[in-house]
């Protein structure tokens, strides 16, 4: 699976998440006229999103009937969308994608995620992704998110300490379908092509959906945090269960709580079905009214807070104190960096994506475990972290490093963490060669498309899960 095409999305959603309709009278479907309108028929009609390294998209449309369809009679020319490409057309039991459909009351309408109108995350310079790539941005947010990078860090018109700004939207998911071909029942009932067209009436958010949304009052900052919290869906209290801290790009300051979710991969990644099958674990994903750091490096209370939210919920759950990890992309990696220095007992492994701290400070970080991902080309970042290293390395700490072409299949980028693994290294620098992350026709800094790349690499989470105090 190639890693721009890579979903963080469970195969199927489930029917729970509907709305519930009232059924047809016993046989009315079975005694319907042949050439009665499919449109009499429809119980609900359910917008299915997914999230990619990009953001979330609106990726497919589930209509329901009122009796089980016959998958085998339809066709991506049975239904129509406005302003998008139908891509796959199947009948299944549930609202829910599927590798391979199965008769039911539900036909799933797959849509291109590549359509302008899939993106429901739209980022300052707009939606959309280019041509044949399913998860870049193509947003062309090149404004900065207060991180430094070139064109837009402190100094150079990006976000400061405090600035409430949000860089980027949530749009609502909405589609609307018109049945344009015959569809008909496992029984043979047809049921014709309607020109009503129908608007989703209700939305399936895979994964983002598994997240519940909270607000903690910091005594200690008399701070205010909202924050989204996943928790293992057979979590029992008899066990002790790791937990991820994902915090967000400064892009996503002040957009709304599920923000983080909806931004990219890097919260919703760690509670898929996928990497929960591999590590059950808590995913805590903070999101922040006003940017916390910025090129002075001297953060806002909110970073303090922070760690008190991660011994809150340490507190009320049974998660184990030697499995705490963090995460984080820019603004938030380095956020990560700076905790790990000011807290050296708190985690036990950092995932730092495209963020750097000042190398004076960075002594302490050669006694944490480490996986650091950056673009070569990514101005302020990587040198950063090239200073970071070297101290690092001072200190008698071994560092593995490795240049990685961003456009890499997931077959190559999990043998090139294979490489690195073997090592056996506490700490790990890889970089993304410098012109292979940006999407070709997109105007995605390096900076920001680091993130849309680095967590769609499963191997590297494997790594950050074994780490332990």
């Amino acid at each position: 699976m190639d890693r721009r095409t890579f979903m963080a999305g469970s195969a199927t959603a489930t029917a729970g998440a509907l709305a519930v309709f009232g059924s047809a009278t016993p046989g009315s479907a079975d005694a319907a006229d042949p050439t009665g309108s499919g449109g009499d028929h429809v119980r609900s009609v359910t917008a299915i999103t997914q999230v990619f390294g990009s953001g979330q998209k609106l990726v497919a449309v589930a209509v329901e009937y009122d009796r089980d369809i016959d998958g085998s009679t339809l066709s991506t020319s049975t239904f129509a969308v406005t302003d998008r490409t139908v891509t796959k057309v199947y009948a299944n039991r549930t609202a829910g994608l599927a590798r391979r459909g199965e008769d039911g009351r539900y036909v799933i309408v797959e849509l291109s995620p590549d359509d302008t109108a899939a993106a429901l995350w739209v980022t300052q310079q707009g939606p959309g992704t280019p041509p044949g790539d399913g998860s870049g941005d193509g947003s062309g947010d090149g404004s900065g998110d207060g991180s430094g990078d070139a064109g837009g860090g402190p100094g150079q018109g990006g976000p400061v300490v405090g600035d409430t700004t949000p860089g980027g939207t949530i749009v609502a998911a909405q589609a609307t379908l018109t049945q344009t071909g015959t569809v008909t029942t496992t029984h043979g009932t047809r049921y014709a092509p309607d020109s009503t067209a129908r608007s989703t009436d209700t939305v399936v958010n895979l994964i983002v959906d598994d997240f519940r949304q909270f607000s903690f009052s910091d005594p200690a900052t008399g701070q205010t945090l909202k924050y989204n919290l996943f928790v293992p869906k057979t979590y029992d209290r008899r066990k002790s269960y790791p937990m991820v801290l994902f915090m967000h790009d400064a892009s996503v300051v002040n957009v709304a709580t599920e923000g983080p979710l909806v931004q990219g991969l890097g919260a919703v990644c760690w509670a898929s079905p996928e990497d929960q099958a591999r590590h059950e674990s808590f995913v805590l994903a903070p999101e922040y009214g006003s940017v916390v750091i910025d090129d002075t490096y001297e953060p806002s209370t909110l970073f303090e807070a922070t760690a008190n939210l991660v011994e809150s919920v340490t507190r009320q759950y049974s998660i184990d104190r030697n499995r705490l990890y963090t995460t984080g992309q820019s603004m938030g990696a380095m956020m990560s960096l700076g905790l790990n220095i000011r807290y050296p007992d708190l985690f036990a492994a950092a995932f730092i994506v495209a963020g750097q701290w000042p190398e004076t400070q960075a002594a302490p970080l050669a006694q944490k475990k480490l996986w650091i991902l950056v673009s070569a080309d990514d101005t302020k970042a990587y040198p950063g972290e090239q200073a970071i290293t070297e101290v690092i390395q001072d200190q008698g700490t071994q560092v593995s490093t490795a240049l990685w072409d961003g456009r890499s299949t997931a077959a190559e980028f999990a043998a090139d963490v294979r490489s690195m693994k073997a090592q056996r290294t506490p700490v790990n620098f890889a970089a993304f060669e410098a012109g292979t992350v940006v999407p070709s026709g997109s105007t995605t800094s390096a900076h920001m498309a680091t993130w849309q790349v680095a967590y769609t690499i499963p191997g590297i989470r494997d790594w950050i899960m074994r780490q332990s105090l």
